[in-house]
């Protein structure tokens, strides 16, 4: 074999190592970026794909590349009063019927997201949506639907009922931009989460939990 070949050959072999090497380099830089991403969402969506990272993350980039763009309207102070009413019903409602209280609750949640331009509430895919745009704050939203659709197939408890509503709130203070200008997970959020804990404790809500 020429020495022109043997360095022909050797540079090949070069090219191909460097060409995995950087392949492995964007895939786990893309999987950081990922996680950094959606948060929780990430390992929910793992999980949901039965430890199968390469299938979460093609799930996670098809959902940015369908909403990531999508135009979501900013609430105006008529929305946020608005809404802020019908919460505040809504809690009220939870010391006479909770049940109805949590499906209403939700059913709010759901206009509100597609009021504010996300996909229609009745779809998955508006949860795929809220994902790329609320994925630090979506647990509440996600545990309100499976209760209100009576998921586990359940009836469930009236603490059980009052913690959903009060990890949709957190979510509902998020929507509807009743906390501005604090992006979602930082320490700010992470406080201001923990007011709107508080303040639900003192509310009738709190009596509904000892009916």
């Amino acid at each position: 074999m020429s020495s022109g070949v043997v360095i022909i050959l050797t540079a090949v072999a070069v090219i191909v190592v460097v060409a995995v090497v950087l392949g492995m380099f964007v895939v786990r830089r893309g999987g950081h970026g990922l996680r950094r991403r959606f948060g929780p969402e990430y390992e929910r969506t793992v999980a949901e794909h039965n430890g199968d990272v390469k299938a979460a993350e093609k799930d996670l980039d098809e959902r940015v590349r369908r909403y990531g763009n999508l135009k979501v309207l900013p609430p105006t102070a008529e929305v946020r009063g608005r809404y802020s009413a019908e919460w505040a019903r809504v809690q009220e409602e939870f010391v006479d019927s909770p049940t109805r209280a949590v499906a209403d609750a939700e059913a709010l949640l759901g206009r509100l997201a597609q009021e504010r331009g996300f996909p229609d509430g009745s779809s998955e895919e508006q949860l795929a949506a809220l994902s790329v745009h609320h994925p630090q704050h979506l647990d509440g939203y996600r545990r309100i639907r499976g209760v209100a659709e009576g998921a586990d197939g359940r009836r469930a408890s009236t603490e059980e009922l009052r913690e959903t509503l009060v990890q949709a709130h957190e979510f509902f203070v998020v929507l509807s931009g009743e906390r501005r200008g604090q992006k979602a997970g930082g320490p700010a959020g992470r406080s201001g989460r923990h007011a709107s804990r508080g303040g639900m404790r003192h509310h009738d809500i709190a009596r509904g939990s000892q009916s």
